[in-house]
């Protein structure tokens, strides 16, 4: 390649070679004479012994070769005498090091070609000491990272080659340079075009590379790739696609959704805190304490449908050391962001004031609205009726409309919380055996067992969209086991519970569905029924068929039968006959009477006359009857 391009000037220049006294001595020189009158001398070392370059270089040296030696690093005085110097090539050596101070004094530098050299990372700010660099040629060597620095130093380039490295980002600052070439606006002292080689590089396909795919998306008159087929090293499950197929959502930072900001709660109960995050690349989540102290509690991460974060920070048996404010973090490549939720744990009441009802609950409150918690897909609720205090203390009419808005109580199961020893010997009045049937895209009918205490037990159903902080309550007559919910949405997840009126629901009174599953099971039963009856249909149609046929045919022959003559009836009762007679000659002969005599001698005469009949007429007539 490098011999061909050395020819190739000479073919443009032409000139002859002529001798130099001053050349090193593992080095060929040539003297090029141009279509001006002036010289171009070009140097060209391949000694494999070489390790360093050489000291003796002709001063006015245009273009530099050395190529193919053992030169592992370039100090930065190896070059500072060449002020003429246009073109370094540096190909295929043993290059692992090279100093910023290389190009001092090479204001004339045009090109530096380093391919198929060691190099893991490249002085970028030796640019600086070019401002003439039109070409930068990096092929083949170890490079991993490009600095986003390096974008200040690039712009003055119109061919770039970082094809074969072990490149897997790019800064976004070197992408939004080369934008401005697709759309036109270009950036003061940056050339209007630019030929990049970016291929055979183990990318990493996520969001970083945003701007580069859309770069390759189209054409672009200001900017060619030597290679627009990239495509993507990692992660594993796009491996080998193709950037043009790719489908990348532009990086975001983090931002926080959190929970609950202030939550109080009596000791000894299991406090459950939320934080939810956004960003692109999801974002990584964790928990501490503001004044330092340690975390007395596990954390759950969890990915929602539709891609946010959400960390659940489990505090059980909390005690007063507990207060305090917790911080919530979501961070990534982008930034950070923190959110504060305060926890105050209190001595257990016994008030029940909004209590919905219950004696002895204690409830821990969560600001005005409290959420439904879902951990680990399993739900524990108390409903807490919105209902103004009453203005005096007569007896307040408890008058339940059928659908009501409520607001719940985040506990967790299975702990010992004072609220749950409260409950337990409730176990009389639980619902059993909550199931979901005949649903639709907007209903669902819910069926369940009544407790054991008979059928005065008033049953209510809580409902709402998985996640939400607030449910509906249908109220259900007593003695009744099954209810239909009318209004959902298509295609969303559902949480419902039934529980006796005053009595909290646990996790197995509860259910979570969705209005898309339902139904597409029933589509699939009626696929099913559908196919088991087109298969004994098919199976059973042939044997029908050949029954009913032959019991059609033997009608028709009986209608046949009756509408004939006596003489067809008394013949049809007979079969032909066939008889067996000697020949004049003594040999049997088998004849067959015609269907006119048969049916004659079978009718008219009896067995002993046919036999008369026979003697008379000289033979005997061997005659068979059915």
């Amino acid at each position: 390649m490098w011999v061909a391009a050395g020819m190739l000037w000479l073919l443009v220049f032409g000139g002859p070679y002529q001798a130099w006294g001053s050349c090193p001595s593992q080095c060929s020189c040539s003297l090029h004479i141009l279509g001006d009158g002036s010289k171009a001398r070009t140097v060209i070392c391949s000694d494999p012994d070489m390790t360093l370059p050489p000291a003796s270089i002709p001063p006015d040296t245009c273009r530099l070769r050395l190529e193919r030696t053992a030169i592992r690093r370039v100090p930065g005085d190896a070059f500072r005498s060449l002020a003429h110097l246009e073109q370094l090539w540096l190909p295929f050596n043993a290059l692992s090091e090279l100093s910023v101070l290389m190009l001092r004094g090479l204001h004339g530098l045009r090109e530096l070609r380093l391919p198929g050299n060691r190099l893991v990372t490249f002085p970028w700010a030796v640019l600086r000491d070019a401002p003439q660099m039109r070409l930068l040629d990096l092929q083949a060597n170890r490079l991993s990272v490009v600095p986003p620095e390096a974008a200040r130093f690039l712009g003055n380039l119109t061919f770039l080659d970082l094809s074969s490295n072990q490149l897997m980002r790019l800064p976004q600052e070197l992408l939004l340079t080369w934008a401005h070439l697709k759309t036109g606006s270009f950036l003061p002292g940056h050339h209007t075009r630019l030929v990049l080689g970016l291929q055979d590089n183990p990318w990493v396909c996520d969001c970083r590379l945003y701007e580069l795919v859309h770069l390759l998306d189209g054409w672009v008159p200001n900017l060619v790739f030597i290679e627009a087929r990239l495509k993507c090293g990692s992660p594993r499950s796009l491996a080998g696609v193709a950037f043009s197929q790719l489908e990348l959502r532009k990086c975001q930072g983090p931002e926080l959704h959190p929970g609950v900001t202030s939550i109080i709660s009596p000791v000894g109960s299991t406090v459950l805190l939320r934080c939810g995050a956004t960003g692109v690349p999801g974002p990584e989540m964790s928990w501490r304490r503001a004044n330092g102290h340690p975390v007395n509690g596990t954390v759950h991460q969890e990915v929602s449908s539709d891609g946010s974060s959400w960390s659940l920070l489990d505090l059980p048996a909390v005690s007063r050391l507990d207060s305090g404010d917790y911080i919530c973090q979501a961070q990534n490549f982008l930034g950070t962001s923190e959110t504060l939720i305060s926890l105050l744990v209190t001595e257990p009441q016994t008030s029940t004031e909004h209590s919905g009802g219950i004696p002895g609950a204690l409830l821990a409150r969560v600001g005005e609205g409290v959420e439904a918690a879902a951990y680990n897909n399993k739900l524990v609720a108390r409903h807490i009726p919105r209902v103004p205090e009453p203005p005096g203390r007569g007896p307040r009419p408890s008058v339940a409309s059928p659908k009501e808005e409520l607001t719940l109580q985040h506990l967790q199961m299975g702990a010992a919380s004072a609220l749950d020893r409260q409950e337990e010997p409730q176990e009389a009045q639980m619902v059993r055996s909550l199931k979901v049937v005949g649903d639709t895209y907007h209903s669902a009918s819910l069926v369940w067992k009544n407790p054991p205490s008979g059928n005065a037990t008033a049953v209510s159903v809580l409902y709402a969209v998985f996640g939400q902080r607030d449910m509906r309550r249908v109220m259900v007559q007593p003695g009744k086991t099954s209810v239909t919910i009318e209004g959902l949405a298509p295609k969303t997840k559902y949480v419902a519970c039934v529980c006796a009126r005053g009595v909290v629901p646990r996790r197995e009174q509860c259910v979570i569905f969705s209005t898309d599953e339902v139904v597409d099971a029933e589509g699939t039963q009626r696929l099913i029924n559908m196919v088991v009856i087109s298969v004994a249909a098919i199976i059973a149609l042939p044997p029908t068929l050949l029954v009913c046929c032959g019991a059609l045919r033997r009608r028709c022959r009986k209608c046949r039968a009756a509408a004939g003559g006596s003489a067809d009836a008394a013949g049809g009762a007979y079969v032909h006959l066939e008889r067996l007679r000697h020949s004049q000659d003594g040999s049997d002969l088998l004849s067959r009477n015609s269907l006119s005599e048969a049916d004659r001698l079978l009718s008219a005469r009896s067995s002993l006359d046919s036999q008369a009949l026979g003697v008379r007429a000289g033979r005997r007539i061997h005659e068979y009857f059915c």
